[in-house]
């Protein structure tokens, strides 16, 4: 059974940094794209960034282009999202999630991922 554990959320100043981390376990395939959406109170979950099994490429929204980094490292199947120059609008519940087997690629569209994190809150303070 699949199952990803997000960490490292928590409480920081606007223009502050934070770093998650989400570590996966229960796979029995791979080729699977790794990515980070959020949910803002009354909002739809929303992408935020995604990374190629291969790492080569890299989405970002929009609005975290220039501040947040993703990466990965697919010998501990683990994923992070760096998180800088925080603003108060980046404040959500943060999810990670991956793609099913032989989905390789970044899609932005949250129905094309099959597993997801229980969420780590985000709150970053004016």
């Amino acid at each position: 059974q699949v199952q990803l554990v997000e960490s490292g959320g928590g409480l920081v100043q606007a223009g502050g940094s934070l770093r998650l981390s989400c570590a996966a376990s229960g796979y029995t395939f791979s080729r699977y794209a790794m990515g980070w959406f959020r949910q803002a109170p009354e909002k739809e979950r929303a992408f935020v960034a995604g990374i190629s099994w291969s790492g080569i490429s890299t989405v970002y929204a929009d609005s975290v282009k220039g501040r947040f980094t993703i990466s990965r490292n697919n010998d501990k199947n683990t994923w992070y999202l760096q998180m800088n120059s925080l603003k108060p609008e980046d404040t959500a519940v943060y999810y990670c999630a991956t793609r099913g087997q032989n989905h390789p690629q970044v899609d932005t569209v949250r129905g094309a991922w099959d597993y997801w994190g229980q969420g780590t809150q985000v709150t970053v303070s004016s």
